[in-house]
C-alpha cells in the first residue's frame, strides 16, 4: 500500500493526469458596471464546520508514506496562515499499520485548521465499521469524517475493492453513530443528485470530472487502455454544483476548479466552499510552502476581483450571480440556492 501512495504522488506530479471540462468555461459572473462598494471592504469568510477566512479546502492527496508526512505538515503549515480547511488522504494504510499514523498527523503545526480525516466508503463492505471511522477521526484529532466514493478508481486500479453495494445505508448508519461530522466525497467522477438526495450526511464534496482522473492515474498503474477509456466518465462539476445546491446541505465544488473566478462562479452556483488538490500538490512540488502560498495569493486575488466586479461584498451577494452562456447568448439560471 505504501508503494501504492508513493505511486500516486509521482504519477500526479509528473503526468498528464486532468480530463474533461468542468462546465464552468460554460458559464459567466454577471458583472455589475458599477460596483457599489469598496475593494477593500470584500469579505471571503465562510463557515464550514469552523470558521474559514476563505472559502477554501486544501483537498485530500496522500498519507501512508514517509514522503507524505513533509507534504501533510507542509500543507496543513499553509491551511493554518490562511484560515482554509485541510483533508488528509486515505487513512487505510495507518489503520493497518499503525507505524503509519505519523504521516498524517498535522494537529501540532495546525491547531485551529477545520482537519478532514479520510476513509473510503468502500471499506464498509470489507470489515470496515465505526470502530474504524471513529479511529480515523481520533487518529488526527480532526473535525470531520470524508468518505470518499471511488468506484470508477477502484474498478480500474490493480487489485482494486469493487464491492460497492448497499453503501447508502451504511454511510447513514456512520452518520448515526459518529460524533463528527461525515462528508461524503466524491472522486473525480461526481456525486449524482439521485444518490445525494438519499445521503443523510452533513456535506457532500461533489469531486466532479474536469481536474484529476483517477481512471487516468490508476491506468499508469494497470491497465492503460480501461482507465484511458473512462477518464472522462462522470459529471462534470459545475453541472454536480447547480443540481446539489436544491438540497439543504452544504456543497464542496472541487473537480477542475483551476482559477479564483472558478470558485466564484462555483460559489455563485450554490457551493458554500471549493476544493483544490491537484494545482496545491504540484505547486509544493515546485517549490513547498512558498510555491503554494503564491498560488493561493494569486487565487484568491481572482476570487476577490471576481466579487468587486459582481457588485459582491460577501460570499452570500455572490450566490445566483451567474449566468449560462449559450450560442453567445446568456440566459439567467433559475436556482433554487439553500
Amino acid at each position: 500500500m505504501e508503494n501504492r501512495k508513493l505511486d500516486h504522488i509521482k504519477i500526479c506530479v509528473e503526468k498528464n493526469v486532468e480530463y474533461g471540462n468542468a462546465g464552468f468555461d460554460k458559464i459567466e459572473l454577471v458583472q455589475k458596471s458599477l460596483p457599489e462598494l469598496d475593494f477593500g471592504k470584500i469579505n471571503t469568510a465562510c463557515t464550514f464546520g469552523k470558521h474559514l477566512k476563505y472559502p477554501f479546502i486544501i483537498e485530500a492527496m496522500t498519507g501512508g508514506t514517509p514522503e507524505a508526512e513533509q507534504i501533510n505538515k507542509d500543507l496543513a503549515r499553509v491551511a493554518q496562515d490562511y484560515g482554509i480547511g485541510f483533508g488528509v488522504g486515505s487513512q487505510r494504510a495507518a489503520i493497518e499499520d499503525p507505524k503509519l499514523e505519523r504521516t498524517f498527523m498535522v494537529r501540532d503545526v495546525a491547531p485551529d485548521i477545520f482537519l478532514i480525516a479520510n476513509l473510503g466508503a468502500v471499506q464498509l463492505n470489507y470489515g470496515y465499521g465505526i470502530k474504524e471511522c471513529q479511529r480515523a477521526v481520533d487518529m488526527i484529532d480532526a473535525d470531520a469524517l470524508a468518505l470518499h466514493i471511488n468506484p470508477l478508481q477502484e474498478v480500474v486500479q490493480p487489485g482494486g475493492n469493487t464491492d460497492f453495494s448497499n453503501l447508502i445505508k451504511k454511510i447513514n448508519e456512520i452518520k448515526k453513530e459518529l460524533h463528527k461530522p461525515v462528508i461524503v466525497k466524491g472522486v473525480g467522477s461526481g456525486v449524482s443528485y439521485d444518490i445525494a438526495k438519499k445521503l443523510g450526511v452533513d456535506a457532500i464534496d461533489v469531486g466532479g470530472l474536469g481536474g484529476t482522473s483517477w481512471a487516468l492515474v490508476e491506468s499508469y498503474r494497470g491497465n492503460k487502455a480501461l482507465g484511458e477509456k473512462f477518464a472522462g466518465f462522470g459529471i462534470p462539476t459545475a453541472e454536480c454544483v447547480k443540481e446539489l445546491s436544491k438540497l439543504k446541505i452544504p456543497i464542496v465544488a472541487s473537480g477542475g476548479i483551476r482559477s479564483g473566478i472558478d470558485a466564484a462562479k462555483a460559489i455563485a452556483l450554490g457551493a458554500r466552499c471549493i476544493g483544490v488538490a491537484l494545482p496545491i500538490l504540484r505547486a509544493w512540488n515546485a517549490g513547498k510552502r512558498h510555491a503554494v502560498r503564491e498560488y493561493l495569493d494569486q487565487f484568491f486575488m481572482e476570487m476577490k476581483v471576481a466579487m468587486f466586479l459582481t457588485g459582491a461584498k460577501t460570499l452570500e451577494e455572490l450566490k445566483g450571480n451567474v449566468r449560462e452562456s449559450n450560442s453567445g447568448l446568456s440566459q439567467i439560471f433559475s436556482l433554487s440556492l439553500p
